[in-house]
């Protein structure tokens, strides 16, 4: 049995942080190196030391892990001794951190090799979230929620379920989840975080577990950071975004042939066609037909500046000839196969159209064909899917021309 003595979370935060500092300094470990375990920047650390900012059970875990101590050490100083039981009286328990007015409590911080980590959770009702989608964090292991108060909303992978006091719920844990109050007022779970035996890492709080999942898709090699700078809150939510260089950004060069170098194999399509038969296409094949595509449509007169109308309902085709069109620097308008004669007319001649990349299904071919008859402007008729006298068929002509389709300076 353990009573835990009850502080303030600010006095607790700048105890822990006392903590860390001494012990790092009797074992002679430099700031630099705890910042890069703790796998935060220098001064974020330095300013976690000196108790300036506020910081999650993930960073006192990390420290405590080069520390070689427990946890429980430097958040209470002392040890997990407990190995028969442990009670918390109502209200008690430690604290672990915040997040968006959520309290969490550790309802068993004393009891040491744990299998599972207890939490007394209370969500704060918030109107604005309710039609928002519920943000997701994904930990390994299985979870067990009990429903003490109020009424919660919570998602697991696509489904959303409402659960009242006395309902329970018990989930894997690794698929996306997410919970918020629900019904008008706050609301209060116990959590059982169950861990998964073959995992080293303690299991966190769950607001530390949203902190883990956004560290641990944070790769200085993805593509993304050579064009935006995302700014984030400590949730993880994106708050405000700038662009690089936007003007002179391309899908097809910087993203799709980037990934085609990066990693040429990966699935990037996986099409099934309207009788059923699938064709994969790795992002190493889309770089090459986009190329294969865009040489075809240089061959026919397409270029920087001009409009091509794409009528390709969800033939595989409308994606070489989409980042086609990016490569060249032309303007691509996706349309609805229902469109009628009048329809084509009056885009044909507001827009300027030059080429019309078209489907073979339906009617469509013909309703183009009539407005096209009277619109000079449009200079080429291509059909994917079926052959037809005046329309060039963009199966049979486009593999005809080379794969490597270079930038132009001006892309």
């Amino acid at each position: 049995m353990a009573d835990l003595q009850e502080t303030t979370l600010e006095q607790q935060m700048q105890d822990v942080a006392l903590r860390i500092k001494s012990l790092r300094e009797v074992m002679e470990i430099s700031p630099e190196e705890m910042a890069e375990n703790a796998g935060v920047t220098l001064e974020q650390y330095l300013q976690y030391e000196s108790g300036q900012s506020d910081f999650s059970f993930t960073f006192i875990y990390k420290c405590a892990k080069r520390f070689g101590v427990d946890a429980t050490d430097l958040i209470k100083g002392v040890s997990p001794k407990l190995s028969t039981y442990t009670i918390t009286r109502k209200g008690g328990g430690l604290p672990i951190t915040r997040r968006a007015g959520f309290k969490y409590n550790n309802l068993a911080p004393l009891f040491r090799n744990k299998t599972a980590e207890p939490f007394y959770v209370q969500m704060p009702y918030d109107e604005k979230e309710q039609d928002l989608p519920i943000h997701l964090s994904t930990h390994k292991g299985q979870e067990f929620d009990i429903v003490v108060k109020g009424q919660m909303k919570m998602q697991v992978g696509d489904h959303i379920e409402y659960l009242n006091e006395g309902d329970t719920i018990y989930y894997n844990s690794g698929v996306p989840h997410g919970m918020i109050a629900y019904g008008g007022a706050d609301a209060a779970i116990y959590a059982i975080v169950l861990k998964d035996q073959e995992d080293e890492e303690e299991v966190d709080d769950f607001a530390s577990l949203v902190e883990k999942q956004r560290k641990a898709h944070r790769h200085d090699d993805w593509l993304y950071k050579k064009f935006i700078v995302p700014t984030t809150n400590e949730e993880g939510i994106l708050t405000d975004i700038q662009f690089i260089d936007a003007e002179h950004f391309n899908f097809a060069f910087d993203i799709i042939d980037a990934l085609a170098k990066k990693c040429p194999d990966k699935l990037a399509m996986l099409h099934v066609s309207k009788d059923k038969q699938e064709k994969r296409f790795t992002f190493g094949d889309i770089s090459r037909y986009s190329s294969i595509t865009a040489n075809y449509f240089k061959s026919l007169g397409i270029g920087k500046g001009d409009r091509v109308m794409l009528v390709l309902k969800r033939h595989y085709q409308f994606w070489f000839s989409i980042l086609a069109l990016h490569k060249l620097g032309a303007v691509a308008i996706p349309a609805t196969n229902l469109l009628k004669t009048h329809d084509f007319d009056y885009r044909f001649k507001a827009a300027g159209v030059k080429a019309l990349v078209c489907t073979a299904d339906g009617e469509v071919v013909e309703q183009a064909e009539i407005a096209a008859a009277s619109c000079p402007n449009v200079e080429q008729l291509i059909m994917v899917g079926g052959q037809r006298p005046g329309w060039r068929d963009f199966d049979r002509e486009f593999m005809a021309y080379s794969d490597v389709f270079h930038r132009p300076e001006d892309a």
